[in-house]
C-alpha cells in the first residue's frame, strides 16, 4: 500500500531530525568537547547502541527508575533480551571487560558522544532518543582524579560560553558503610510513610537512596528533617569527601553541599554531583555524575576505581541557541562561473583550493549573475568569487564582499591565501 494512504510520514514520537542551526551547535558543542577533552588526555570510544539487558540491570540497578519503566527492551529474531542503551556508562565498562583494556593498573581515560533511549514521559526539551557527551576515568581511586575530570568539565562548559556554574556534591559512601543510614532512614521513613509516594514505597524496599531521587513535591517536603549520609560515612569515604573539597577550592570550582544529592543510578559511591547553572535564571541541573568504584567488578570485571559524567547534548544545544542565539558557523565563499568554459574552470579550481583547505562552494545551477548573487545573499554567504571570461583571460577573479557591496579583484595564484586570512 502507498505510503500516501497514511498520510504524510513523521519522525517517531520522541524522536526528531537535526538540522539547521541545532545541527550547527550540536557540531560546535562536539567540536569543542573533542578538542577539550584530548587536551587532558581522554580517547573517544563509541559502543553499540543495542546491548544485552543484564549489562543495565546489573548496573544501573534494577531498582531504577530507568530499569523499571524507562528502558527499550525486546527479544530479538535470535531469543536474545536486549536494550537500546539508555545511558553509556554500563557499555563503556562492558566494552573494557570485554576487550581486557583493565588488566593493568594504568589510568584509561575515555569519552564518548552518542545517542541514548528511554521511553519516558514527554516534555518541553525531553526526548525519547537523546544525545549525551560523557567522560570515563578508570584506574584511579582519588580525589585528585575526580578535580582533574571536574576541571576539564568546567573547562569544556566555560568555552562554550557558559559562566554561572556552580557544583553541587555529596558523598553516598560505599556499600560497607551505607547499611546504618539506611536503618536510620528507614525509621525515618516509617514515622511519616503515609506522606510519601507509591513509588518510595517500593523503592524504601530495594533502595533507600532512591527515595531522596524522588522528584514529586509532596515527597520532597516529607524529607524534610531527613538523615544525612554524610553523618555515616566510614573514615576513608570522609577523608575523600574532604580532600575533594580542598582540590576543588584550590582550583577555584565554586561548589556546594546538597545531601539529598544521590544521582538515579545505583552504582555511585562516594561522590556524585551535578553542575547547576543559572544561566537562564533560576539554577537547575545541567549535568551529572559521580564515582562507581564497584560497577567494573560488579559486570565480572577486575576490581577497578572508575568516575565519571555525563551531560546531554540536545538541553546544551538548547541552552546555547537562547543564550547566543545562531550559531558562528560563516557560510563559505560562493564561485560563480559565468559560462560553459568558466564552469569548467571554475571546478578545476574549486577543486585545487578545496585540496589546499579553502572553503568554497561552487554555484552549479548555470543561473546568471544576478540570481546567483541573489543566492548568495539569501544564504548569508560573506563574500562572491566571480570568474567571467574577462576574469578568465586576466587570470583573476572579482571577489564581491556580499554584507559591505564593495568589489576588488584576486589574482587566481592568491585566492587560497586570502580566503584563509579574511
Amino acid at each position: 500500500m502507498a505510503l500516501g494512504s497514511f498520510g504524510m510520514a513523521q519522525s517517531v514520537k520522541g524522536t526528531r531530525d537535526l538540522l539547521g542551526n541545532e545541527m550547527k551547535w550540536f557540531q560546535r558543542i562536539e567540536d569543542t568537547a573533542r578538542r577539550i577533552f584530548h587536551r587532558h588526555g581522554y580517547e573517544e570510544i563509541r559502543t553499540p547502541i543495542l546491548e544485552e539487558i543484564d549489562v543495565f540491570k546489573r548496573s544501573v540497578g534494577e531498582s531504577s527508575d530507568i530499569v523499571n519503566k524507562e528502558m527499550y527492551d525486546f527479544v530479538d529474531k535470535g531469543g536474545r533480551h536486549v536494550v537500546m542503551r539508555p545511558e553509556n556508562t554500563a557499555g563503556v565498562v562492558r566494552a573494557m571487560i570485554q576487550h581486557k583494556l583493565l588488566a593493568t593498573s594504568d589510568p584509561r581515560l575515555l569519552y564518548y558522544i552518542g545517542p541514548q533511549f528511554r521511553y519516558e514521559r514527554m516534555q518541553a526539551g525531553r526526548y525519547r532518543q537523546f544525545w549525551q557527551i560523557g567522560a570515563e576515568s578508570f584506574g584511579v581511586a582519588t580525589p585528585e582524579s575526580e578535580a582533574e575530570s571536574l576541571v576539564m568539565l568546567f573547562d569544556f562548559l566555560n568555552e562554550l560560553g557558559l559562566r554561572h556554574l556552580k557544583l553541587s556534591i555529596n558523598s553516598v559512601g560505599t556499600p560497607e558503610s551505607r547499611p546504618a543510614f539506611q536503618a536510620a532512614f528507614r525509621a525515618f521513613f516509617e514515622a511519616r510513610q503515609e506522606a510519601f509516594c507509591g513509588d518510595c514505597h517500593r523503592r524504601i524496599a530495594q533502595n533507600p537512596l532512591r527515595v531522596l531521587d524522588c522528584k514529586v513535591p509532596g515527597c520532597q517536603t516529607a524529607l524534610e528533617g531527613h538523615p544525612r549520609i554524610t553523618d555515616h560515612l566510614d573514615e576513608a569515604s570522609r577523608a575523600h569527601h574532604a580532600r575533594l573539597k580542598v582540590l576543588l577550592e584550590a582550583l577555584g570550582v565554586p561548589y556546594e553541599e546538597n545531601p539529598r544529592l544521590v544521582r538515579g543510578l545505583d552504582y555511585y559511591t562516594r561522590t556524585a554531583f551535578e553542575v547547576l547553572s543559572a544561566d537562564l535564571g533560576a539554577q537547575s541541573a545541567l549535568l551529572g555524575g559521580g564515582r562507581y568504584d564497584g560497577l567494573v567488578s560488579h559486570l565480572d570485571g577486575p576490581p577497578t576505581p572508575a568516575f565519571g559524567w555525563a551531560i546531554g547534548l540536545d538541553r546544551l544545544a538548547s541552552l546555547m541557541q537562547q543564550l547566543h542565539g545562531d550559531a558562528p558557523a560563516p557560510r563559505p565563499a560562493l564561485l560563480i562561473p559565468l559560462g560553459e568554459a568558466a564552469a569548467l574552470e571554475a571546478m578545476a579550481l574549486a577543486r585545487k583550493w578545496w585540496a589546499e583547505g579553502c572553503a568554497v562552494q561552487v554555484d552549479t545551477r548555470g543561473q546568471g549573475l544576478k540570481k546567483a548573487l541573489q543566492t548568495a545573499n539569501r544564504l548569508g554567504f560573506a563574500r562572491a568569487l566571480i570568474l567571467g571570461d574577462g576574469e578568465r583571460e586576466q587570470g583573476v577573479v572579482a571577489v564581491k564582499d556580499l554584507a559591505a557591496g564593495t568589489q576588488e579583484t584576486w589574482p587566481l595564484d592568491q585566492v587560497a591565501q586570502r580566503l584563509s586570512t579574511v
